[in-house]
């Protein structure tokens, strides 16, 4: 099959073309279990009746509309993530870099009006992950991402992640906005300290900065709450969301507090297709499955039964030096023998029936539906475990 698409992706050697639930069927009708989730995005696993239910009906009454005007199904999927946050406003956007680019520039707009130019500094991590914008890879603080892309914006400092010493010492009265991911994601499935989130709150009260959390992979349960910041006892005054949002169809969402939100004033930012009417639409009925007590606790199940096992493959086969995360975003670290080699085992897993993700060059990504099941989750691991054998046999 030709492929007429730009060379930036690399795609795998298999085209997908049915799904159910947690099995993937290619086009030559091999059967894959799905632990990859479209990169945390099918929280509900693939095709789920509801979410095709929902949207062929919205399909049938409206489609588009643009900002102009606003719509019931954006309405209500504002008013479910409002009522169930810390949240009173929602901007609506096609995806999380969108969402984190509307997230930068209301931090920022906010101090330029309450406080002046001078005050446009945002404090980010390294290896953090936002986004393929020239400002969210400018923010995000990973350099294979810039390259090729200078001159980018300026005002963005970078510290390690975790450490609260480096973020004391950078933060100052020209900090607009401080922000983290509650789990870095891309860079290794790495959760935060719970005492560096709590720093991370009392500075910024201290300096009057903006604290901007991206959930766009952790938010919509994947950590086994609705949204990461949870588990921390700290509220952020800007939070981004999109992945799991839509459960598979395209949204991002930027939500924030009715403090920071009237920065935003008529004109100052939009989105074509930000709110789209299907989006939103399955977004609800994806928030409503989400967001139930028996989907928190399989997802903690799983978890701890996908943990479990992970650390027994581990164990058994010496490849894992750490297996961690939260919820259903897991992360097994490849011992130092085998660095950079997790594409590799992606590659052997895929063979095998196995969609899996790597985050960084030592580090499997896992995450599966929250919806996932004891069958699926079993075969997936035996599936895992035979491509871990594979790997080693010609390692």
């Amino acid at each position: 099959m030709n492929n007429y698409l730009t060379p930036n992706f690399a795609f795998a050697n298999m085209i997908p073309v049915h799904a159910q639930g947690s099995r993937v069927w290619d086009q030559a009708g091999k059967e894959y279990v799905d632990f990859s989730g479209g990169i945390a995005v099918n929280a509900l696993g693939h095709c789920h009746p509801v979410l095709v239910d929902t949207l062929t009906d919205q399909a049938k009454k409206l489609w588009h509309a643009s900002n102009i005007y606003t719509t019931e199904p954006a309405q209500q999927l504002a008013k479910l993530l409002v009522d169930h946050t810390f949240a009173d406003k929602v901007f609506f956007a096609n995806s999380g870099a969108e969402a984190n680019e509307a997230a930068f520039k209301l931090a920022r707009k906010y101090a330029y009006e309450h406080y002046g130019a001078q005050k446009n500094e945002i404090i980010a991590c390294v290896n953090g992950f936002h986004g393929r914008t020239l400002f969210t890879v400018s923010v995000g603080g990973q350099s294979k991402y810039q390259e090729g892309f200078a001159p980018l914006p300026e005002g963005i400092s970078h510290i390690p992640y975790n450490n609260i010493e480096a973020l004391k010492n950078t933060i100052n009265e020209r900090t607009c906005a401080v922000v983290l991911e509650l789990v870095q994601g891309e860079s290794g499935v790495l959760p935060a300290q719970v005492e560096f989130v709590q720093a991370a709150r009392q500075l910024c009260d201290q300096y009057q900065s903006l604290l901007v959390f991206d959930e766009v992979q952790t938010g919509m349960g994947r950590t086994g709450k609705l949204f990461a910041y949870e588990h921390y006892g700290v509220s952020p005054d800007i939070l981004s969301s999109a992945k799991a949002l839509g459960a598979g169809f395209p949204i991002g969402a930027m939500l924030t507090t009715d403090k920071v939100a009237p920065s935003f004033g008529v004109g100052s930012h939009g989105s074509t297709f930000g709110g789209n009417p299907l989006a939103c639409a399955v977004g609800c009925a994806a928030f409503n499955i989400i967001n139930d007590q028996k989907t928190y606790e399989n997802i903690n199940k799983q978890s701890q039964a996908l943990i479990n096992e992970l650390n027994v493959i581990g164990q058994s086969t010496g490849l894992f030096k750490e297996v961690r995360g939260k919820g259903l975003l897991v992360g097994c670290v490849l011992t130092d023998q085998y660095t950079n080699q997790a594409g590799e085992i992606t590659k052997i897993a895929l063979e095998q029936g196995l969609m899996l993700l790597q985050a960084g060059g030592s580090v499997l990504r896992f995450a599966p539906s929250l919806l996932l099941t004891d069958e699926d989750r079993q075969e997936g691991i035996k599936r895992f475990e035979q491509a871990c054998q594979n790997f080693l046999s010609h390692y």
